[in-house]
């Protein structure tokens, strides 16, 4: 794999959209029959050969009028022909017109990966078994036996993740990680090394990070998502930006928790390598291999 900072990922073609040109609406949800998902107005373009996408479809940062913006996150990920939804925000609802703006389809999600029990991740789950009975749910081992069991009596497939496990080609986790609360991350092999993306972080994102390297293989060049420093001190958000520098991370978007700070720190510290990650970003990576 191409150590971070090589010829891989100095030509790795990021292209976050702050406008995606999408058209799309939420649904709507008759508390008395199962949801039914919105018709996109159009479909997501294929991914190109030797690429993956990475659609952000739930945050509390806003983009373009076309996504509605709540309490979570929530992101899919569209690698080696298998459509992973990382994390499920707070609203099913939102969820599934926010996927429908983006152009992507509830029955497309191969696997739906949870970061972690709290309901601003976990609380578009319901929708997306109601409409795709058949996906599989991985989900750390600290979440509840209840959880896994009400997931199963919905007809999906409930599978408790391991340290490092690979789900599918090029998609990987971290598995759980220790702290306040138990998290795991998912993990892209990418040209430029692992892209690790996270739900909040809440054991810290430099140990969600480092779990990647130590279990998954190689270096991280990208890491985004909720990073949990909403509230903290510049002092303690900037020993963080360092010690990703220090592990070798390349760029960095934090969005959801991570706080208005952090993402003003953030991008004095990574400059061109901070990336503006909103409900709606879109960003286009070469897979791992593809020199």
């Amino acid at each position: 794999m191409p150590v971070p900072g090589g010829s891989g990922w100095r030509r790795l073609s990021v292209l976050l959209m702050a406008l995606v040109v999408l058209t799309g609406a939420a649904g709507c949800t008759d508390d008395n029959d199962a949801p039914t998902a919105p018709t996109p107005t159009h479909l997501s373009p294929p991914v190109e050969d030797g690429t993956m996408r990475l659609t952000v479809v739930f945050d509390n940062y806003a983009g373009s009028d076309e996504y509605r913006t709540g309490w979570g996150f929530a992101c899919v990920a569209q690698v080696a022909g298998t459509t992973v939804l990382f994390d499920t925000g707070a609203d099913g609802d939102m969820l599934v017109g926010n996927m429908a703006a983006a152009g992507i389809s509830p029955e497309e999600i191969d696997m739906v990966v949870l970061s972690h029990i709290h309901g601003d991740h976990t609380g578009g789950l319901d929708d997306i078994v109601a409409l795709n009975p058949g996906v599989t749910v991985y989900a750390p081992p600290c979440f509840p036996e209840s959880f896994g069991n009400d997931v199963r009596r919905r007809g999906a497939e409930f599978v408790e993740a391991a340290p490092g496990q690979r789900l599918a080609e090029h998609v990987l986790t971290t598995g759980q990680v220790d702290g306040p609360v138990g998290e795991q991350a998912l993990v892209l092999e990418a040209a430029g090394g692992l892209v690790v993306i996270t739900g909040c972080a809440h054991p810290g994102v430099d140990r969600m990070v480092a779990a990647a390297k130590q279990r998954c293989g190689g270096g991280v060049g990208l890491v985004f998502g909720g990073f949990h420093l909403g509230g903290a001190s510049r002092a303690r958000i900037e020993e963080i930006a360092r010690s990703l520098q220090a592990m070798g991370v390349q760029r960095a978007g934090p969005c959801h928790c991570s706080g208005d700070s952090a993402r003003q720190v953030f991008a004095e510290l990574f400059g061109e390598g901070y990336l503006d990650v909103h409900v709606g970003s879109r960003l286009q990576i070469p897979v791992s291999g593809d020199e």
